[in-house]
């Protein structure tokens, strides 16, 4: 049985790149680069693999990792100090019974789309 997810890879085209944008501008954890072409990086428990692209280009239809954060308001705004410009701002997605969902969506170097989400108590 499949209990948990153990890692994503990302296609990029420039590893080092991709390393500076996941670890200092989204503040994920690096952990080790086992060649020029590949290094990981840690996201909670979810260990993300940044590759550069193998195989064919229609292998790589990717699908978007959304990051979970407790102030999205916040982290908006440190993120456009970083630079960041967002595809869609953060706005609420869906009201549940004991939260709102909110999403916002961004770029990395290599054009993949990122998604941030939180989780918000109303007020």
């Amino acid at each position: 049985m499949i209990d948990k997810i153990g890692q994503v890879a990302i296609a990029v085209n420039d590893v080092p790149r991709a390393v500076h944008f996941y670890c200092e501008v989204l503040s994920l954890t690096f952990l080790f680069e086992a060649s020029p072409n590949l290094a990981f990086v840690k996201c909670g428990d979810i260990r993300l693999m940044l590759t550069t692209q193998q195989g064919e280009a229609s292998d790589h239809h990717t699908s978007v990792i959304y990051y979970q954060v407790d102030d999205i308001e916040q982290t908006t705004l440190d993120l456009k100090a970083k630079g960041v410009v967002f595809e869609r701002e953060p706005q609420c997605a869906a009201k549940m019974p004991d939260h709102d969902l909110w999403l916002g969506f961004l770029r990395d170097p290599d054009n993949n789309l990122v998604g941030i989400m939180a989780e918000v108590t109303p007020q």
